[in-house]
């Protein structure tokens, strides 16, 4: 009788087990379907992830919040038609990290490739080694944040120059007036370093060594896009809308990456 009543209970708890674990086939498909389909902003989540990674920016020093606001912010200025047409080029620059430290990253989205990490000055009123300070104001001699666009050559007193327009109302918008350029410079570079634990300062421009001053210039003159991030909680900016990422409505990473030259 007894060994009659456990193998009734073993038959009752694996009928159980499967009632309980069975899944109508329409939730599996639609588990399925919502898995196949992700939104728009994880769609630039991952886009954001792929180029970080294989252009090993992590690597190179480039903080992932910051280079997701810097293409944030370059998808804002390709839907605006503020940059050239076929423009994929895209430069960081980073005045939360110290003047020893390489931070400037020029990429290629289109590519994914990081094509030069090198040494930027601040501008001497942002402070010595570290930058906390930042003005739009002439004669501040201060570096300014935001989004610019890398716009026309010419020669001046630092010789072979770039200019810049800033984008940013109120934290760079008075750029080209103050003067503000990419310009080689004599105080940028290791030696610098070596003797005075720091790089010279600007006068607020993003002054690079004159080793890599023309590869610069070279590569992202033409209006692309320059972004400069430092320690500001007032900084703002409309081309930090996330509402850009309902254009990435592709599962197809190669159509997004294609969006780049549109």
């Amino acid at each position: 009788m007894r060994k009659h009543f456990w193998w009734i209970s073993c038959v009752f708890l694996m009928f159980f087990i499967t009632v309980i674990g069975w899944t109508p086939v329409s939730a599996k498909k639609s588990a399925i379907s919502y898995n196949a389909a992700p939104t728009a902003k994880e769609l630039f989540t991952q886009y954001v992830n792929t180029v970080y990674q294989t252009a090993k920016l992590q690597e190179a020093g480039l903080d992932m919040e910051v280079f997701q606001k810097a293409l944030t912010g370059f998808f804002n200025l390709k839907t605006a038609n503020k940059l050239a047409q076929n423009s994929s080029v895209i430069t960081v620059v980073d005045f939360s990290k110290s003047s020893r430290q390489k931070r400037m990253w020029i990429i290629d989205l289109f590519s994914k490739q990081l094509l030069l990490n090198t040494w930027v000055a601040h501008g001497q009123g942002s402070g010595d080694d570290m930058a906390d300070r930042f003005s739009d104001n002439n004669e501040s001699h201060q570096s300014s944040l935001g989004f610019y666009l890398a716009d026309d050559v010419y020669v001046g007193k630092h010789g072979r120059s770039l200019r810049l327009d800033g984008l940013d109302e109120g934290f760079n918008a008075n750029a080209r007036a103050r003067g503000i350029v990419v310009h080689a410079a004599s105080y940028v570079g290791e030696s610098t370093i070596a003797q005075m634990g720091r790089l010279g300062r600007s006068f607020g421009c993003p002054a690079v060594s004159p080793a890599v001053a023309q590869q610069v210039i070279n590569t992202i003159k033409g209006k692309t896009l320059l972004f400069i991030n430092g320690n500001n909680p007032h900084y703002t900016s409309k081309y930090l809308d996330e509402n850009v990422y309902a254009s990435f409505t592709s599962q197809d990473e190669t159509a997004v990456t294609d969006s780049v030259k549109l």
